[in-house]
């Protein structure tokens, strides 16, 4: 019996990385999670089999580290990323030089396939850095991979997610809810469904080149809101911030956390996110998307109540408060 492939995924701890893993478990891979801090991202075991799933330390600046966790890795997954551009982990490090040195890298071990995740709106002329890093990592992936399945997904959503959770909890305060760039315009895309795309890359079943990933949903950043507080049955009035307002707000919150040394982040909105929310986040036309793969794509209000239901005034219990109220007493 020939022994399980083996995968290697850069970044396999954080949110997408975690469930491209458990997907990859299932159909019976080896999965070497590279991360650097492998103590804190011990939950990854529990996806799959004793033993099946290892976290092992990684710094993706480092060629001989990359080199490490790569050995004998029949596909590699990079999935690294950071939202805002911090000390040593700058977009340009970790979008661009890391993602070419983990590419390079796999080409000089003969690794048999490479994926690599991107995001929407990664474009070399935007006037966001983080589009703009993530344009140049897709251009140095393919000087060393031609091959490559290069994902570009939207905004991603899940049980975990950094996006619908801090809408949800910030509708918790006050009856009005402010909102930065309310006409923006998503197409929110669930992370099972990209673990899944991330998946078929690894497994050859997915052709090589770029796809965008978005959900059946296009929506504005307002419309999300009201799905959100549908979801966790809240009324708020919700106010769209003028985007002056909001640059104003985002500049000197940035100022605070660079004065800080990062001690108090921005978590907010940046200016550099502002920017990026003044382009379309959504798949272009014309191009790769879920159906090249076969996947149907699931929107988002189908699966938020399913986590967001901690943010209801009664909790889980809502539902069972909202039928109490109908019993009539005897």
């Amino acid at each position: 019996m020939s022994a399980a492939k083996l995968v290697t995924i850069y970044g396999g701890s954080g949110f997408l990385g975690r469930q491209i893993a458990r997907a990859l478990a299932l159909q019976g891979w080896r999965v070497r999670v590279a991360v650097r801090r492998p103590n804190e991202a011990g939950v990854v075991r529990t996806y799959g089999a004793p033993g099946q799933i290892e976290p092992v330390p990684c710094n993706v600046r480092d060629d001989r580290s990359v080199t490490a966790c790569m050995m004998d890795a029949d596909a590699v997954i990079n999935c690294v990323g950071v939202l805002v551009s911090q000390g040593k982990n700058t977009f340009d490090a970790i979008h661009q030089e890391a993602a070419g040195r983990i590419a390079r890298i796999s080409a000089q071990l003969g690794v048999a396939r490479f994926v690599h995740v991107s995001a929407l709106g990664a474009d070399a002329k935007s006037d966001s850095q983080y589009a703009v890093s993530k344009a140049r990592g897709e251009e140095e992936v393919l000087k060393h991979r031609s091959d490559a399945v290069i994902l570009r997904p939207s905004v991603i959503f899940g049980s975990d997610d950094k996006f619908f959770n801090r809408l949800a909890s910030a509708a918790r305060l006050g009856p009005v809810m402010p909102l930065p760039a309310p006409k923006a315009k998503l197409q929110p895309v669930h992370v099972l469904d990209v673990a899944k795309a991330a998946a078929m890359g690894a497994e050859g079943t997915a052709a090589p080149g770029i796809y965008e990933l978005g959900g059946p949903e296009v929506v504005t950043m307002r419309e999300l809101v009201g799905q959100v507080l549908t979801a966790i049955d809240r009324r708020k009035i919700v106010i769209g911030l003028p985007n002056w307002l909001t640059g104003t707000m985002a500049s000197v919150l940035d100022g605070v956390a660079v004065v800080s040394g990062g001690f108090v982040p921005n978590r907010f909105i940046t200016r550099d996110q502002l920017r990026a929310l003044g382009h379309p986040n959504v798949a272009s036309a014309g191009v790769k998307t879920f159906a090249d793969l076969g996947i149907v794509p699931t929107a988002a209000p189908a699966v938020i109540g399913e986590y967001l239901w901690r943010f209801r005034p009664s909790g889980q219990y809502e539902t069972m408060t909202a039928s109490a109220k109908n019993l009539r007493q005897n």
